[in-house]
């Protein structure tokens, strides 16, 4: 039985904010749902009272879970989303109808599940974690709206995610690669037999294009519990894009009929796969007709993704994306080859220690004049000269800068930018991208997303 101190009354949105960082962080994990299974029977086991979408995938998950959000919104229906980690705000995980929760919102679901939290740690030989909690209070959260379809991202994994104590109706697996090796394994096809775990009996599975092993997990998975597996390439997919200005022009082949000219505000073929998963999925969703031409236009039009090569200044131009392992870092670097005419381009990386940062500054260099080794405020951050020594061995000594605080990064990346012709680019046409972490990002997005005026 774990043992906790009594807990602090929680008035405001900063108490409930403190009470769950206080838990378990969502980094340490336990293969058990035990926990959660606990705690959402004591609600009364919210995540029954809905249709779910889940998605899991090392990539794209939460851009494709705000497509799947938008698009069924746009049907008239009442949507919940729950996606991790946030960029700025803890509130961004709980949306309803598009929206995340205000903080008097995430307050009050936090109080309507604190008890029933407090009860579960009593009789548990670990408390509750951060996730856990966060997860429960959505699902209940959602039921209380109530909502008509919940879409619910994966923290990590797939079979032992606290998320999976739903089943769900569609399960949406993007792109599989190496992410949290230490706990999911070294190699694709290792970490895909645990992501395949929220393939449940009677789900519709929609699938991205896969390595050939990967595909064969997602295969016996869905064969060993009687569900209908839609691959990317065979059912649907991506017919035709091109770049356009503030993203891309899409021709998309649905499970139902063809979406042409259809304009995507994101930049990056990877997007526009996560949009044709996402239109696959809700089209999986709602049965056999194609959806509305225009619905998903407009739709799909209206999409944004906070942190994911977001334009966030101009003069220079400066670009957040929260790429964090090697296969995130490669789509950003051939969608900014694709959409983009920044150069030169100045990158301020900060990292994780426990992630591979190698792999992400290798796949980066091809793209980047320079870099600017920064650090994040979190205990869990490569200090900017360890990231520099690293990245001198990639970038040579010439081409490496550092800047442990973000703030100054940004200013020395920019002035390297604005001068031109250091690197032998014309004067003003270069930019800065921010990367390297989810956390990184968010903190940049704070110093530099205007801020609305009071009063």
């Amino acid at each position: 039985m774990s043992e906790t101190p009594a807990p602090a009354p929680v008035t405001t949105y900063a108490d409930a904010e403190r009470a769950l960082l206080a838990r378990w962080p969502e980094t340490r994990l336990e293969p058990s749902l035990d926990r959660i299974e606990a705690f959402v029977e004591l609600l009364g086991e919210p995540q029954r009272g809905y249709p779910v979408i889940q998605l899991t995938g090392t990539n794209g998950k939460t851009s494709t879970s705000r497509m799947i959000d938008a698009l069924v919104t746009a049907t008239g229906l009442r949507t919940g989303r729950f996606t991790s980690p946030h960029v700025e705000s803890m509130t961004e995980r709980i949306s309803l109808d598009g929206e995340p929760l205000t903080e008097e919102q995430f307050l009050e679901a936090y109080q309507d599940v604190a008890a029933l939290a407090d009860l579960v740690d009593q009789d548990a030989e670990h408390p509750l974690s951060f996730f856990e909690t966060l997860v429960g209070m959505a699902y209940a959260a959602f039921a209380n709206a109530p909502v008509d379809a919940a879409v619910v991202e994966v923290g990590m994994g797939g079979s032992w995610d606290a998320t999976s104590v739903a089943d769900a109706t569609v399960a949406v697996l993007t792109p599989i690669a190496v992410d949290h090796a230490s706990y999911l394994g070294s190699r694709p096809v290792d970490i895909a037999r645990e992501k395949a775990g929220i393939i449940k009996a009677g789900s519709t599975v929609v699938v991205a294009v896969q390595p050939d092993d990967v595909a064969a997990v997602i295969a016996e998975r869905a064969a060993e519990v009687g569900a209908t597996v839609l691959w990317e390439g065979r059912d649907f997919g991506v017919e035709h894009r091109v770049a356009a200005v503030g993203g891309q022009m899409m021709q998309l082949r649905g499970l139902r009929g063809e979406y042409p000219e259809v304009f995507l505000p994101l930049h990056g073929a990877h997007q526009a796969q996560n949009a044709v998963l996402a239109l696959a999925a809700v089209e999986a969703f709602l049965g056999e007709e194609p959806l509305d031409v225009d619905l998903v236009r407009d739709a799909l039009a209206e999409v944004t993704s906070p942190g994911r090569l977001e334009v966030i200044r101009r003069s220079p131009t400066i670009l957040l994306d929260a790429a964090h392992n090697p296969h995130g870092a490669q789509a950003t670097a051939d969608a900014i080859e694709d959409s983009f005419l920044l150069n030169p381009l100045i990158g301020v990386v900060g990292v994780m220690a426990d992630k591979d940062y190698e792999g992400v500054l290798a796949a980066f260099e091809p793209v980047m004049a320079a870099i600017v080794c920064t650090e994040n405020t979190t205990t869990r951050t490569m200090r900017a000269e360890d990231l520099a020594e690293v990245a001198r061995g990639i970038f040579g000594i010439d081409r490496v800068y550092v800047a442990p605080r973000i703030q100054d990064a940004i200013e020395q990346a920019a002035t390297l930018a604005e001068e031109g012709g250091v690197f032998g680019e014309a004067i003003g046409s270069g930019g800065v991208l921010v990367t390297g972490s989810v956390v990184t990002v968010g903190e940049a997005r704070h110093l530099l997303r205007p801020r609305r005026r009071r009063g």
